[in-house]
């Protein structure tokens, strides 16, 4: 595999009147997860689409293990694992035949089909069910068996288009589980999902994709950091409300936002800035403020997303 796993550069795709790519660039490094994120419709299934040569794109250029998408479709194919939104097994036949058949098509024959099938079931705790026909599995059950599925011939490379969607905690968690061995195990995993603490959780770096294109991109911990951390102070009477906000100003990135019936006043502060609670407290106390509760919230992913993807005109 060579150092970056996925390059795409200037990458554009329509359908119709629609552009749902509109010059998305991207790069990951072999060996990382990396959790593409965007709201419905914002390009996250077509940019899979296209690494997995499944669609033609209209401009740009995409390289996976070093193969041009366009140019290479054949080698792009052996490099990679596909798992989509929904189960792709057949539910007629058990799970061990469903393997079987994998790595039969792709060559690896009667005994090494057998024995690939046999490892991975046993790897991914599925041999108790491995002889049951696929339609008496559960949702998790059928989500990690077309998983397993996408690993057969052990590509380098595994895009996974929203793998948890519909699934209960327990069944995420097992996909999780999945996923991180996967990566310890040195593969390259491209995970797109609207689940933004399984991004959190997974990835190594993620890429915030609207409208077509990447608006922000970095590990978790640095896009939470740049957003700032939200400070709430909730006062012992509402007239104090405006003298809190005042002690908040000097911390905030935007205006104070009062909230008279919980007796509370909100801010963010200005990205990059570390804020001390004693500091923060003793402003207050300076101010004749008197603070029933004063909180330091560290961002979580959703509120980078939803301030990345706030429609225009309108904040997040």
């Amino acid at each position: 595999m060579t150092e970056t796993a996925i390059a795409v550069e200037g990458l554009r795709k329509s359908f119709g009147a629609t552009d749902a790519l509109r010059g998305l660039d991207l790069t990951v490094p072999a060996g990382t997860v990396c959790g593409l994120l965007g709201p419905n419709g914002a390009g996250k299934t077509t940019a899979v689409r296209v690494l997995a040569t499944l669609a033609l794109p209209d401009a740009g250029s995409a390289r996976v293990n070093g193969y041009d998408v366009v140019r290479r479709p054949a080698q792009v194919r052996r490099s990679i694992g596909l798992a989509g939104q929904y189960a792709a097994v057949d539910e007629g036949i058990t799970g061990r035949d469903n393997l079987h058949l994998v790595g039969r098509f792709h060559g690896l024959g009667v005994r090494g089909a057998r024995r690939r099938a046999g490892e991975l079931l046993e790897r991914f705790d599925l041999d108790e069910v491995a002889d049951r026909l696929v339609r008496t599995y559960s949702g998790g059950q059928r989500r990690r068996l077309d998983l397993v599925a996408s690993l057969v011939t052990a590509p380098p490379v595994l895009f996974l288009d929203e793998p948890t969607t519909g699934l209960d905690p327990r069944s995420r968690q097992e996909i999780w589980d999945a996923v991180r061995e996967l990566a310890a195990g040195g593969a390259t995993v491209l995970l797109t999902t609207q689940y933004l603490d399984e991004a959190d959780r997974l990835a190594d770096a993620v890429a915030v994709i609207d409208r077509g294109v990447v608006i922000e991109s970095g590990t978790p911990a640095r896009l939470k950091a740049a957003i700032g951390t939200r400070i709430e102070v909730t006062v012992a009477e509402a007239a104090q409300l405006g003298a809190a906000a005042a002690v908040l100003a000097h911390f905030a990135a935007g205006e104070p936002v009062a909230e008279p019936v919980e007796r509370r006043v909100v801010v963010t502060s200005a990205a990059g800035r570390s804020v001390a609670l004693p500091q923060l407290v003793r402003e207050l106390d300076s101010a004749g403020v008197a603070a029933q509760d004063v909180a330091l919230r560290t961002p979580s992913l959703d509120d980078v997303f939803l301030a990345l993807t706030a429609p225009p005109g309108r904040a997040a």
